[in-house]
């Protein structure tokens, strides 16, 4: 999340009462998690197993749980429960804020867009000129939404990432998500949809790419522009799907992943692993090329046949054994 005015470190470290290591003049610019950092960012980290890669990011400051050694032109802050701190910042420059009205006095709603009676529009959303949101449609705080737009009834645009902390305990806290969702121009979202704001960035839905009715889009995925995902798909956090990418139906793509431009993924593949586009097919779980999977199933069919082909001729190799003296 990017803050509307720079803060220095000491001011941050006022707010969660830590006590700083290196340089408390350095200006944060975005509050983000350890996955997503750029210069500016502050994150946490509370497990020495990823010290370095925090320290030895872009960030140019990390709230961690022990004293070491700061890098040059960079700040500690070190406290007892980086997590908690991180999450008190967080719902201190993204408080939640409850709806109070079906269409927020904060929306800014654009010329010849119809809002459908049932549907919400909640804090700070944005929505451009002839859009469509059918009845019982929900969008959800901060969210981004172009021209031309479509989204169909029972959607949720927007609602908390599905991202958790475990404590030393075993319990799960969650995040609060101070991302938001951008929905670009002339993108068609079907029924039952549910699209999850990024835990700090953006989740976005690129030009012109067209969704089916159900279909789950996890928290800071970005998908590129033109795809066509089919019902009941669903794409998992922080996976990038670039442009003229092809989904086809319950199809499942894990968390991280690359879709690689032009890639068309068929029905029920479960996608491991980042794959290159170019207009390749794949199907299967784990995904494969879609012509050498159907090769091999049409081999697969061949195998009692060959077994029995198999069975004659070593019933004929014993025979001429048993009928040779020798």
């Amino acid at each position: 999340m990017k803050l509307q005015t720079p803060l220095s470190v000491g001011e941050f470290a006022k707010m969660i009462e830590a006590t700083i290591i290196g340089d408390p003049d350095v200006q944060i610019t975005h509050l983000n998690e350890i996955h997503k950092v750029c210069k500016g960012s502050l994150i946490f980290v509370d497990n020495e197993k990823y010290y370095n890669q925090a320290i030895y990011s872009s960030a140019s400051a990390i709230i961690l749980n022990k004293a070491v050694e700061c890098p040059p032109n960079k700040a500690l802050l070190v406290v007892d429960n980086p997590f908690e701190a991180y999450n008190t910042l967080a719902l201190h420059f993204m408080p939640y804020i409850p709806m109070r009205a079906v269409v927020s006095e904060t929306a800014i709603i654009g010329e010849g867009t119809v809002i459908e009676p049932g549907a919400v529009i909640g804090n700070h959303v944005t929505i451009g000129k002839n859009c469509l949101i059918r009845a019982n449609a929900v969008i959800c705080d901060y969210t981004q939404i172009g021209n031309h737009v479509e989204i169909f009834s029972n959607s949720v645009i927007g609602s908390n990432a599905f991202y958790y902390h475990q404590s030393d305990d075993k319990s799960y806290e969650p995040w609060h998500s101070i991302g938001h969702v951008v929905i670009e121009d002339h993108v068609r979202i079907g029924a039952c949809c549910t699209i999850d704001r990024g835990v700090s960035g953006i989740t976005v839905i690129g030009q012109g790419t067209k969704i089916d009715d159900q279909v789950h889009v996890g928290h800071g995925v970005v998908i590129g522009k033109h795809c066509i995902i089919a019902a009941q798909s669903g794409i998992a956090g922080k996976t990038i799907i670039q442009d003229y990418v092809t989904i086809y139906g319950q199809a499942g793509i894990s968390k991280g992943l690359v879709i690689g431009e032009g890639a068309i993924i068929l029905a029920q593949t479960g996608v491991s692993k980042s794959i290159p586009g170019g207009g390749k097919r794949y199907m299967g779980s784990p995904a494969a090329d879609a012509l050498q999977t159907f090769k091999e199933m049409a081999a697969l069919r061949r195998l009692p046949e060959l077994m029995k082909k198999f069975d004659k001729i070593s019933h004929l190799i014993i025979d001429e054994d048993k009928a040779d003296p020798k």
